[in-house]
C-alpha cells in the first residue's frame, strides 16, 4: 500500500482562518488549508514551509503541528492508496497571502466555515484543530470518494 506524506497548514488571525480555493489538480474546487507532498530530502516542516510559500507566497513564522491525518482511498475492491497528512497552524507570517496558479486564498470566521465547498472529513476534525485540539485521526473512503469509516482521537 503506498503511503504518500503530505501537509495541511491553516494560517489564524483574529477568529479567522485561511482557506484556499483549490484551482487545480486534486481537490480542485474545494476550500483547504495550504500544503501538498513531502518531497525527497525534506523534513514535513520544511515541506510545510515550501508548500505555504509556493502557493500563496508568505513565508510562515512558527508552525504548530496540531493533528495527523490518515487518508485510505479505496480506488477499487482491492486496491487501496493512503497519505498521511500532517497538519499544522501558524498565526505569524511575512506578507500578504496571494492568489497562484493553484489556490485563491479567502479568509474565513472559524465559526462560520463553507463545509459544503470542502472535503466531507473536515467537519469531523477541522474545528478541533481551529479550537486548538491535537488529535490523530483516520479516514477511510470509498471509491466514489464517500466516507466510509472514520475515528478521531484527541491525543
Amino acid at each position: 500500500m503506498l503511503k504518500r506524506q503530505a501537509t495541511l497548514c491553516f494560517l489564524m488571525q483574529k477568529g479567522e482562518v485561511l482557506l484556499p480555493m483549490k484551482k487545480r489538480g486534486f481537490g480542485k474546487d474545494r476550500f483547504n488549508g495550504v500544503g501538498g507532498k513531502v518531497e525527497a530530502g525534506e523534513t514535513i516542516e520544511e515541506a510545510a514551509r515550501r508548500e505555504v510559500f509556493e502557493e500563496i507566497a508568505v513565508e510562515v513564522g512558527p508552525l504548530k503541528k496540531m493533528a495527523t491525518i490518515e487518508f485510505f482511498y479505496r480506488e477499487t475492491s482491492k486496491e487501496i492508496w493512503c497519505q498521511e497528512v500532517h497538519v499544522f497552524t501558524a498565526t505569524e507570517w511575512k506578507g500578504t497571502p496571494q492568489e497562484s496558479d493553484e489556490m485563491a486564498p479567502h479568509w474565513f470566521p472559524i465559526q462560520s466555515l463553507p463545509f459544503e465547498k470542502m472535503w466531507s472529513d473536515d467537519p469531523y476534525w477541522l474545528p478541533k484543530v481551529l479550537s486548538g485540539e491535537s488529535l490523530k485521526a483516520r479516514f477511510h473512503y470509498t471509491p466514489e470518494i464517500t466516507i466510509e469509516s472514520y475515528e478521531v482521537t484527541p491525543l
